[in-house]
């Protein structure tokens, strides 16, 4: 089964070196995008099966015995985001297949787009800290590319934007690699966890976990890291801007949770106080930026700020509970804002110019009654309405919080709830429900709705039937509370 592991990292890779060859057959070319989507995930969904039952996968590429070489490591923390991704990675393709923005019936796209997520996938698996980075940066890469060849004049700009900072996470990360190398002579996740579970603290070990702390929080576009995000986001492709708001801002988090704890647990107080303030910080800043923003998309883009907010928290608080609340909450996050992604763009692939900016928008969606339906579904699970998943993800997040007994956070939680309620309504208001300010002429035909309702679908199975989640959830806690798990699967022994 461990082969298992390779499938949503190589599958991708291939399929984009065929589509390259395919790039005058746009049909193959984009089955082949289609094919992997769907084998990287049924690939991911089969490790996690494997890890429900208690066992941990280990890969080691070329037979090299840790902590040589590179070795993947699927245990419940790299699955649970991993099958998050490539489902969000599934529908972003399936919504690609039916987009009507130009710039992805560009030869390059679809290649970029599973390069992209194979860098992701990468991210989540490897058990080497050098080959993290590797990965990380493929994503990165692909990304920006995809940002600069957007329908939207703004996305060169916003690219190139992004690639510098990302470069000031990259410097961090780098860093933080060094001197963990320099310190250990190991860049082995598990053998620099074994290593500093001796209590022994060299040098160069405080500086490492503040620099890959830094990185994490620059690729989550945390505060103060966070100004690059509205920019890029906003300016991406609808199926990039899917996924770059629901799955790929959440390495940075499985990176903080995997150094919290695995190798620096001794710090991991410290972290968490701080993770805290940054979290209640970025809750507020991303619910009023959302409230006073001017386009649909860029709304979206600000909320992830928020909603990010709120899993920081939820780490910071540091209970099982709590742990367990902001896994499931990363979770039911990015299938509510991909999906919501994926609508802003339908409606605004049906105006002449197509243009996400309130000002222009208002009032298109009054003929859409599915999608409006959609919309409000998606609006009420991100400010956490029963009975759909964001309310599941809400629940466990204050359970967490009351059991950590900080009753401040608990409700400055809540009350931005009602916000993030607040903004979406009247959103939802603005364009499904108002009549427009002057008469709009619609396209016939625009993107079509398939992958935002199986997203929508599911917001609303894990809303109704959310216990298996929540199980899965405290497993994977009960499982990182023993980091000798993974060591001894890692390492043996």
């Amino acid at each position: 089964m461990e082969v298992l592991l390779l499938g949503p990292i190589v599958i991708p890779l291939f399929c984009a070196a065929a589509g390259i060859v395919l790039a005058r057959n746009r049909t193959l070319q984009q089955g082949a995008g289609l094919l992997a989507g769907v084998l990287a995930w049924l690939c991911s969904l089969g490790v996690l099966l494997v890890n429900v039952q208690g066992d941990i996968l280990t890969y080691r590429p070329g037979g090299w015995q840790p902590p040589f070489g590179i070795v993947l490591v699927g245990d419940l923390l790299a699955s649970v985001f991993a099958v998050m991704a490539t489902t969000v990675m599934m529908m972003g393709i399936v919504y690609a297949l039916g987009c009507k923005d130009k710039c992805v019936s560009y030869p390059a796209f679809m290649p970029l787009f599973l390069c992209m997520g194979a860098g992701l996938n990468g991210a989540l698996y490897t058990g080497d800290i050098f080959t993290l980075f590797v990965f990380i940066e493929l994503m990165v890469i692909a990304s920006v590319v995809l940002v600069a060849i957007s329908d939207n004049k703004l996305g060169l700009e916003a690219a190139i934007k992004y690639l510098f900072i990302s470069a000031m996470g990259t410097l961090f990360l780098l860093i933080g690699i060094a001197a963990l190398y320099a310190t250990f002579g190991t860049l082995n996740m598990a053998d620099i966890g074994r290593l500093l579970a001796g209590g022994e603290r060299p040098l160069l070990a405080g500086a490492a976990a503040v620099m890959l702390m830094c990185a994490f929080l620059v690729k989550s576009a945390v505060f103060p890291f966070h100004f690059w995000q509205p920019d890029f986001h906003t300016t991406a492709p609808t199926p990039v801007h899917s996924v770059l708001s629901s799955v790929v801002v959440k390495v940075g988090v499985y990176g903080l949770i995997r150094m919290m704890t695995l190798m620096f647990t001794a710090e991991a107080p410290l972290i968490q106080d701080l993770l805290i303030v940054l979290g209640v910080i970025g809750i507020f800043f991303g619910s009023l930026g959302a409230f006073r923003t001017y386009d649909a998309k860029r709304l979206l883009a600000y909320s992830t700020f928020g909603q990010i907010g709120f899993i920081l928290v939820g780490i910071g608080w540091g209970t099982a509970a709590a742990l367990a609340g902001a896994l499931v909450y990363a979770v039911n996050h990015s299938f509510i804002k991909a999906a919501l992604l994926m609508i802003t763009g339908l409606v605004s692939s049906r105006t002449p110019g197509k243009t996400s900016r309130l000002s222009e928008i208002g009032g298109v969606g009054q003929t859409l009654v599915f999608i409006s339906g959609l919309y409000f579904a998606g609006g009420l699970a991100l400010a956490g309405v029963p009975p759909l998943n964001g309310f599941v993800s809400k629940v466990a997040l204050v359970q967490g919080g009351l059991g950590a007994q900080d009753w401040l956070v608990v409700g400055l939680v809540v009350s931005a709830g009602i916000i993030t309620l607040l903004y979406m309504t009247r959103t939802w208001q603005l364009i499904f429900q108002q009549a427009p300010a002057q008469p709009i002429t619609l396209k016939p035909y625009g993107d079509q709705p398939f992958a935002p309702a199986v997203l929508i679908g599911l917001c609303v199975i894990l809303g109704l039937f959310g216990s298996p989640l929540l199980a899965v959830a405290a497993q994977t806690v009960a499982q990182l509370a023993d980091p000798q798990l993974y060591i001894r699967a890692v390492l043996g022994g």
